[in-house]
């Protein structure tokens, strides 16, 4: 009976899965087991199911899958990975409700049904639910740093988002429908640009779990502001110690101490370099000295990933190297090191998570100013089509 099969793969799954919890709990590669196991779990799972039904559907996602991967270990700092991820989890669900009705999949059944769930509850809050944790978040983080511009895009993002509302509402009562049709632009470039976060986030998201192998001869760290031009942030502070972190766990395993390569100029209100600031943390954490080398030029992510190349080339021509940089900044990084030719992939500091919706739309922002010649033409071609109806509507009407 399929109960009975589904509640023999599930106890399976969780026995497995306890078996995790138990061993990694405390380690970093906990969340990334798990994640692995599950997938590895529903993968056979879907497997047995094709075959006891003698169906090939499995294909689809698989394909769209493996179309991810070579993409994604070509070059991991591309938006098409998200893309073509997201293309994936779409075909997979599909894949999921075809089997579900095809062999009444209890299991299956269970994991469309919470999603099911949780889509509902998307829609129910919607854009209101949207708007309130905006302003919410603006609130938590203009109370506990510095009211910059940097500092007020969810603040931004909540009026507008408001006032979009106001125009939707109001304009079709209060304007003539040619006029509403232009008004209807600035929704269509939110939902391009809405879009293009969706996938820029998931792909940020699988860029978190990097898990380089424990033979680097670098690592550096990205530098950040410092307090009283001397003295590292909190912030800046977890790039370091996530550094120093891999740098321990390396030569207890290998017996061989990568280097920290500690990157950041010094600026016009800044005592010492940001580098020399994170030396001295550095030492204070018991790093030797000798373990530690300056870049003292750089003034931007790119300068930074581009003179540290310059470093270690001259010192290790056959080098492995990886960054630190809090988790949300670690994507944007990788690719200025991919854009100087430096071979190296990520690692990210935990940040607090009230701080973390206005940095990714920070790094966002960035990514888009990135490749602007392409979202300018997209956006100039909505315009155009919007322009074009809201003509035609003034003079059919």
């Amino acid at each position: 009976m399929e109960w009975k099969r589904d509640l023999i793969w599930l106890g399976v799954y969780l026995v497995i899965f306890a078996w995790i919890i138990f061993k990694e709990k405390k380690r970093p590669e906990f969340l990334r087991h798990s994640l692995l196991w599950t997938g590895i779990f529903f993968l056979s799972y879907s497997l047995y199911l094709e075959l006891e039904n003698r169906s090939f559907y499995l294909v689809v996602p698989l394909l769209f899958l493996l179309l991810f991967c070579l993409l994604y270990f070509r070059n991991k700092t591309r938006l098409i990975n998200g893309f073509v991820f997201n293309l994936f989890l779409i075909s997979l669900l599909v894949y999921w409700s075809v089997l579900f009705v095809l062999q009444q999949s209890i299991l299956l059944g269970g994991v469309l049904g919470i999603l099911a769930v949780l889509l509902i509850l998307a829609l129910a809050f919607g854009i209101y639910g949207l708007i309130i944790f905006l302003i919410w978040n603006s609130v938590q983080v203009l109370r506990r740093e510095s009211r910059s511009l940097a500092n007020l895009l969810t603040l931004l993002l909540a009026l507008g988002l408001i006032a979009l509302l106001v125009i939707n509402s109001l304009g079709p009562q209060l304007f003539p429908s040619w006029l509403v049709a232009l008004l209807t632009l600035p929704s269509i470039i939110l939902f391009y640009f809405a879009f293009v976060f969706w996938n820029f986030l998931s792909v940020s998201l699988l860029y978190q779990f990097n898990s380089p192998k424990l033979e680097q001869d670098f690592i550096i760290v990205l530098g950040a502001g410092l307090i009283d031009g001397k003295r590292v942030t909190p912030l800046l502070a977890k790039r370091i110690e996530r550094a120093i972190t891999f740098y321990h766990l390396q030569k207890q395993v290998t017996q061989k101490a990568p280097k920290l390569l500690m990157s950041g100029g010094q600026g016009p209100d800044e005592k010492i370099s940001e580098a020399a600031a994170m030396r001295n943390y550095a030492i204070e954490k018991g790093i030797p000295e000798t373990d530690i080398v300056l870049e003292a030029n750089s003034t931007t992510t790119y300068e930074n990933m581009k003179f540290s190349r310059e470093i270690i080339v001259k010192e290790v021509p056959d080098y492995h190297a990886i960054f630190s940089s809090n988790n949300y900044h670690i994507f944007r990084a990788g690719i200025f090191a991919h854009q100087v030719g430096l071979k190296a992939d990520g690692i990210g500091a935990k940040t607090a998570f009230y701080y973390l919706p206005n940095a990714f739309l920070r790094e966002f922002a960035a990514v888009i100013l990135l490749n602007k010649k392409l979202h300018f033409i997209v956006c100039g071609v909505l315009t155009f089509f919007v322009v074009l109806t809201a003509v035609l509507q003034l003079f059919i009407h």
